[in-house]
């Protein structure tokens, strides 16, 4: 099973790509939380960045996650290639620890003014919905993978382990962004362990206070843990103004102005 995963993890990844969209763009129909903004142009701007963002990624560094774990088990590279532990044990700890990792990256896209000029191109969205879930600037997804890959050598993650949290950590961006409407005592029995769509929403609150919070992919617990966590905004959720007041007109989120957005003067974070 390991090996058919590895072999086809494009596809695989795919699949958990199109028909996570597919059904959480039918919930949002379904059951919005949220009213509605129109699906055009927003989508063909989210959607043709994160093609775009995508095409770098391949570009700049052409090579898997999974792929790149193979060859750090080849060289005997990093903490778990060099233990003998049960793979089971392992598996766990590496997922915990990638998306621990993966929180921390996350803090300090916010924590610094040069790296924030990246991420804001995920926050100045005016709208919260699953296209959101792929709106990232081509140099972040760089960034972001080159943490990534050392995060894996440091570990040495198996590479079965890092394609299954590779396609987890797909499938949480697309739910987290989903205007899906949960029961309030299913999304609260759900963030005792998991980040939910209700909890990432406050994390793209215009209030800075409340942007700066609940960074968590896929694990609250880094949240609590951590002291980041919000349980509830300060207004309602209906009401919540998404986005970033400097980005906010129609012209600011074409294609163009999202690739151009870290290089342009705006106010910079503290």
């Amino acid at each position: 099973m390991s090996a058919a995963l590895l072999q086809h993890e494009a596809w695989f990844r795919l699949s958990v790509f199109v028909g996570g969209l597919l059904l959480l763009a039918l919930l949002e129909r379904l059951i919005p939380r949220r009213r509605r903004l129109p699906y055009w142009p927003r989508w063909a701007h989210n959607l043709a960045l994160s093609a775009v963002s995508t095409l770098a990624l391949r570009l700049a560094i052409p090579l898997a996650a999974s792929a790149f774990a193979a060859i750090i088990a080849a060289l005997g590279i990093g903490l778990f290639n060099r233990l003998s532990w049960p793979f089971w044990i392992e598996a766990l700890i590496s997922i915990a620890a990638l998306d621990a990792a993966i929180y921390g990256q996350h803090r300090l896209m916010h924590r610094y003014a040069w790296l924030w000029r990246l991420h804001r191109v995920h926050h100045s969205d005016t709208g919260f919905d699953v296209s959101l879930a792929v709106r990232f600037h081509p140099f972040e997804m760089v960034l972001s993978m080159v943490y990534k890959l050392a995060v894996i050598a440091a570990l040495g993650a198996a590479p079965v382990v890092v394609a299954v949290y590779e396609s987890l950590l797909l499938a949480f961006a697309l739910w987290t962004h989903g205007n899906i409407a949960l029961p309030a005592g299913i999304d609260q029995a759900l963030r005792r362990c998991l980040v939910t769509p209700e909890m990432h929403r406050i994390h793209h609150s215009v209030v800075r206070a409340e942007t700066d919070s609940n960074y968590g992919n896929i694990l609250s617990l880094w949240d609590r843990l951590f002291g980041s966590y919000v349980n509830q905004a300060k207004g309602a959720p209906a009401d919540m103004l998404i986005g970033l007041d400097q980005f906010r007109p129609p012209a600011e989120q074409r294609l163009t102005a999202l690739l151009a957005q870290p290089f342009r003067r705006a106010p910079d974070r503290s």
